[in-house]
């Protein structure tokens, strides 16, 4: 699978509130600084498993570990309606 943000999603930070917000349509979604990470990677070319292996590296951890929060996070994020898998 190729996660993408949904049409009328959007990735924004907010300086006011100094966080990361993941809007869609009716609903907003504050993220950490890994989820952040992991939605700036869901561009609908990238595969699950490319996402956690670029995030292993960048974040020198286990690729195990991170493939689990990658399908954790993208899981819930399908749910929400904000991130859907490219064609």
């Amino acid at each position: 699978m190729k996660p993408r943000l949904r049409a009328g999603a959007i990735l924004k930070f907010d300086r006011h509130a100094d966080r990361w917000m993941l809007l869609g349509p009716e609903r907003a979604l504050e993220l950490s600084e890994t989820a952040r990470a992991i939605v700036e990677l869901c561009d609908g070319v990238r595969t699950e498993e490319e996402i956690a292996k670029v995030l292993a590296q960048r974040f020198d951890a286990p690729e195990a570990k991170i493939r689990d929060d990658v399908a954790r996070l993208l899981t819930e994020l399908r749910a929400r309606t904000l991130i859907e898998d490219a064609p």
